[in-house]
């Protein structure tokens, strides 16, 4: 079972990005970390910290359910950008690990996707 993420613009050509669920847990992990808090004390992760406690555009897609829940808007994942780009940016300073590597090859992957998305101005949809 895992996680696909794609432009909502029905056509099967266009780009999208994969994880397993497990994969997709770490890089989400990964990402926060990168915001300056932990994904597990979050409400819905098995935290009590309220989202309203953090401020990052990177929100919608922290605090997505795996399975179901609302596509991501064209100016969500226009908002996204710039932040995902810069981390990546860390990421490259950090030394090298295999974990680290797929996290930065998934990120920058998930930025084209986000990229078409706000392109074509089509909703991103989790599956």
């Amino acid at each position: 079972m895992g996680l696909t993420l794609f432009p909502g613009d029905g056509d099967l050509s266009s780009p999208d990005v994969s994880w397993s669920c497990t994969g997709f847990s770490a890089f989400r992990k990964r990402l926060a970390q990168a915001e300056g808090f932990s994904l597990p004390e979050m409400w819905g992760f098995g935290g009590n910290r309220p989202w309203s406690d953090i401020s990052t555009t990177l929100e919608p897609l922290l605090d997505h359910p795996d399975a179901g829940g609302d596509n991501l808007s064209t100016a969500d994942c226009a908002a996204m950008l710039p932040r995902l780009q810069a981390i990546i940016g860390e990421w490259l300073e950090e030394p090298d690990e295999p974990l680290l590597q797929q996290h930065i090859q998934n990120a920058r992957q998930l930025m084209v996707v986000l990229r078409f998305c706000v392109d074509e101005s089509v909703e991103l949809v989790f599956l």
